[in-house]
């Protein structure tokens, strides 16, 4: 391409960028601008041929709130309706948050041999070839995303070199219009009115909707003297929900104890939770009283129900039948008012199906299920959990005051959170400490995702990451065991088949 004709699409792009700084809704600012985008790519690539026309997709958000669907602006170009959910599937778990963590420009001649995103399903099944991803400003207001260069060639350099200058003049202007447009859909909290009907509630962090719908069930249950189910990942916060039910509830004069069916042998579950008479066992010298009696008239939270042996199931119905139960080795039924709140993160109905969870006890604890989010499904919760839990551990180890920096906060939003709320506390934590220890009076990415020791820089750093790997490790010895079948796998890691297949996506395990 001649100098005046790049010259001239120079001016014509500042002269776009006058008239989309005219709009004042996100999603007309983002469809002009990708319309421009591809016109650009139209006027500068003679890669492209009829049967495989550039598409093109473009995401705005702004960089100190996730891309949370509730503050996100998007458009698209040249995808149909399964083409377009399926990259943008792909780009929330590869391509976007690559970009927006590192900042920089990401190119690949073709998706479906990269290591870096063949494992992804929506490549492989969608034929996704030669990308180019561009972030819009620094930190990332979004991502302009184009696809569909012939296979192993690389995008035409000054078709490259003029969309990074048409996102890098149109970041101060979508930053202005997005963080307009993201307070005023933070000012809407629609967790407000459950908030108000549970006391205590300000411990639970977050206005996301799915938040929201569970917090409108903890307050639709906690009233009433039945048993309620959570269910969610681990990490997620089950107890606390579990706790605010409690608290607002006819019991919460009333005591309240916690068992986690999971932390013991089964030969002495039953004995924890419905007591043992002298010689029932090889350790009962004595009564022992168990945490049923314990909390009568109170209220007892089973946490991982799902662990629970068959014979303590069978005890337990009869309990949430009856209200009678019988301690071991005794002669005679006792009778107990307890309240029981139940939580797992298995699929219990699978459980069901395997036969290791009885079917009528399920119906009898899910009335009403509580289904507790993870933080993949929250993103836009994650600034106020951090600040609160980074307040929590200021104050827990008498630290000087800190402050998260902006890129910090970006940083964590952006990253993978399999261990969901409990992961994020850790690193959280350890950074606080890290920052303390630095006297720095601000918490840096690198207090919170510090680099192993001898890693190289391409390998995982950071708590994060040294998690993933040592979860990834015992799933992938476990898959290549049994040739890449994932229920196999499941049952030799003692696990759900639909747990397994949901750590094989978040931790990237091959099959």
């Amino acid at each position: 391409m001649s100098q005046p004709d790049t010259l001239r699409l120079e001016r014509d792009l500042l002269s776009h960028l006058l008239e989309l700084a005219r709009h004042d809704s996100p999603a007309g600012f983002a469809t002009e601008a990708l319309a421009q985008v591809v016109a650009l790519v139209g006027q500068t690539s003679s890669l492209r041929s009829v049967a495989d026309p550039c598409r093109g997709y473009i995401e705005l958000g702004d960089p100190l709130r996730p891309l949370t669907p509730e503050r996100t602006w998007s458009a698209h170009h040249g995808f149909d309706g399964a083409a377009l959910d399926a990259v943008k599937r792909f780009l929330s778990r590869t391509i976007i948050r690559e970009t927006l963590r590192s900042g920089e420009v990401l190119e690949t001649l073709s998706a479906s041999t990269d290591e870096r995103f063949a494992q992804a399903d929506s490549v492989q099944r969608n034929g996704i070839e030669s990308v180019l991803c561009v972030p819009i400003g620094s930190p990332a207001h979004g991502v302009i995303y184009l696809q569909g260069f012939a296979t192993d060639a690389r995008v035409p350099s000054e078709t490259r070199r003029l969309v990074e200058l048409f996102a890098h003049h149109l970041a101060p202007i979508a930053g202005k219009l997005v963080a307009s447009n993201a307070e005023r859909a933070d000012s809407a909290d629609p967790t407000a009115p459950w908030r108000e009907r549970l006391g205590g509630a300000t411990s639970v962090a977050g206005k996301s909707p799915a938040l929201a719908e569970a917090l409108k069930t903890a307050a639709m249950v906690a009233a009433l003297d039945m048993p309620v189910l959570l269910t969610g990942p681990t990490g997620t916060g089950k107890t606390v929900l579990a706790r605010l039910i409690w608290s607002n509830g006819p019991r919460r004069q009333r005591a309240f104890a916690e068992l986690n069916c999971a932390a013991l042998p089964e030969a002495l579950i039953e004995s924890e939770l419905f007591g043992a008479l002298p010689g029932a066992h090889s350790t009962a010298t004595r009564r022992i009283p168990g945490k049923v009696e314990a909390t009568e008239g109170g209220t007892l939270f089973l946490d991982e129900v799902g662990e629970l042996p068959l014979g303590a199931q069978a005890k337990l119905l009869q309990l949430l039948q009856d209200k009678t139960y019988w301690p071991l080795g005794a002669s005679q039924a006792a009778h107990a008012d307890v309240r029981i709140l139940a939580a797992t993160n298995r699929d219990l109905d699978e459980r069901v199906r395997g036969g290791a969870f009885r079917a009528d006890l399920l119906y009898r604890l899910r009335v009403i299920p509580l289904r507790v989010p993870g933080l993949d499904e929250r993103r836009g919760d994650i600034a106020g959990i951090a600040e609160t839990v980074l307040a929590q551990a200021v104050a827990r180890h008498g630290l000087s005051d800190l402050q998260l920096r902006p890129a910090a906060l970006v940083r964590l939003t952006n990253a993978d959170w399999s261990g969901h709320i409990r992961e994020l506390g850790n690193a959280l934590e350890a950074g606080a400490i890290r920052a303390h220890s630095d006297g720095s009076p601000f918490v840096e990415v690198e207090h919170l995702f510090p680099p192993r020791v001898g890693a190289t820089s391409e390998a995982p750093s950071g708590w994060h990451d040294a998690v993933r790997a040592f979860q990834r490790r015992p799933l992938q010895d476990a898959l290549d065991s049994h040739a890449g079948n994932i229920a196999d796998a499941a049952r030799t890691l003692g696990i759900a088949r639909s747990h397994a297949y949901e750590l094989v996506r978040q931790l990237g395990a091959r099959r």
